[in-house]
């Protein structure tokens, strides 16, 4: 599992729009999240080992021209995952 923070070069709503369908279009992408901050994606991924993640970088974020930067975290150990909302 990896934790990556994307920024956009633009955040015109067409670019912004464009990136989430990309993210979305991809079944390694478990999680897509628009976020306010620094960083405009956060996105949980699973992949296989890294020679996979690095495959994936190439083809869905390198190209793209509205991916400024990212920033990988490798998750080491799950302590919690869970999407149960306590009503």
């Amino acid at each position: 599992t990896v934790i990556v923070n994307i920024e956009a070069v633009s955040e015109e709503l067409d670019k912004i729009d464009q990136l989430e369908r990309d993210f979305a279009a991809r079944p390694e992408v478990q999680q897509c999240y628009y976020v306010t901050g620094e960083w405009d994606f956060v996105l949980v991924i699973v992949v296989a080992d890294m020679t996979e993640y690095d495959r994936l970088t190439r083809e869905l974020f390198f190209p793209q021209a509205n991916v400024k930067r990212f920033k990988s975290l490798v998750v080491m150990r799950r302590t919690k995952a869970t999407l149960n909302v306590s009503l």
